[in-house]
């Protein structure tokens, strides 16, 4: 077996180490060693730090890597970007790719997809590229909001800080606690109502039940009553009450001339005038009618 000489092993031994060296490298940056990916290119005006093997993201799932970044110096506003992405993924035309980061800055490329997924891109065609709006972007946006606030933040802090300095307050607080001490008292003695009025609950519950029994023996009565005999006294008394009506506005009877015959009553209001008139003659001159003597003589 022939053998090589020591130098030579070493050669190979470092060849093959560089080969190792340069495919692992290659895996670390997630590029594809040994299977061929489909290349596109992407048009950023401002790539935001993207760099190649950044990873290329759809629809959250890792389906490539950027592969090379190329710098046009003429055209300095149009950076485009190579991405390789798997074999079985498919592009979409109307599809586009967002630089996107997360709170530790590490960035990725977002696709966001083409509305058609029967319409398809072919491998090298170029795509529009731009800047996704995170929680960091969206953060900056608001700064100016906040820088707009400040002002009035530093007067609503100022109108509370005089607010604390003023003695009503402390006043307030004051009786804040003596308020707090009556509702305590209140407290407590509504609680000890509470406990009397536990105490006392069964008596109640059995009045109450006491009640409720009258109460049903008075329905009991009323049902017992013979409403149709009842109802009969009553309508018979009320005929009685029309009959006496009737004679009262009929000139028979006393009464009904007394109400209904005017020659009589002026007869018997001129008879009690006269009579009225005879007591008070019979009191002013008694002798007129009344005659007597211890004598038995008679006046003239």
């Amino acid at each position: 077996m022939k053998k090589y000489s020591k130098e030579i092993q070493i050669g190979l031994v470092a060849i093959v180490g560089i080969v190792i060296l340069y495919f692992g490298l290659q895996f670390l940056k997630g590029l594809t060693v040994f299977s061929s990916d489909r290349n596109y290119c992407v048009k950023f005006a401002d790539i935001s730090g993207l760099s190649a093997s950044s990873p290329v993201y759809a629809n959250g799932y890792r389906v490539g890597v950027v592969e090379d970044i190329i710098f046009d110096y003429d055209h300095q506003d149009e950076i485009v970007a190579v991405i390789g992405l798997d074999n079985q993924m498919r592009l979409p035309k109307g599809s586009r790719a967002e630089i996107a980061s997360d709170l530790l800055g590490n960035i990725k490329l977002e696709l966001v997809l083409g509305p058609n997924p029967a319409d398809i891109l072919a491998p090298g065609d170029t795509i529009s590229g731009g800047l996704q709006k995170g929680a960091m972007a969206q953060a900056a946006d608001m700064i100016p909001q906040i820088q707009a606030m400040l002002p009035k933040l530093d007067s609503i802090l100022m109108n509370v800080n005089l607010l604390l300095a003023d003695p009503a307050l402390k006043n307030s607080l004051h009786h804040i606690d003596q308020i707090t001490g009556n509702l305590t008292s209140t407290t407590n003695e509504l609680h000890a109502m509470a406990s009397t009025l536990n105490h006392q609950m069964p008596q109640l519950v059995k009045n109450a039940d006491g009640m409720l029994a009258n109460a049903n023996d008075l329905t009991r009565n009323l049902n017992e009553l013979d409403l149709a005999k009842t109802m009969a006294k009553v309508n018979n008394t009320l005929q009685n009450v029309e009959q006496m009506t009737a004679k009262l506005n009929s000139t028979e009877g006393t009464l009904g001339l007394l109400m209904r015959d005017a020659e009589l009553y002026n007869n018997l209001n001129a008879t009690m005038m006269h009579a009225d008139s005879l007591m008070i003659d019979l009191k002013q001159h008694p002798k007129r009618y009344v005659h007597f003597s211890v004598f038995g003589k008679k006046d003239k």
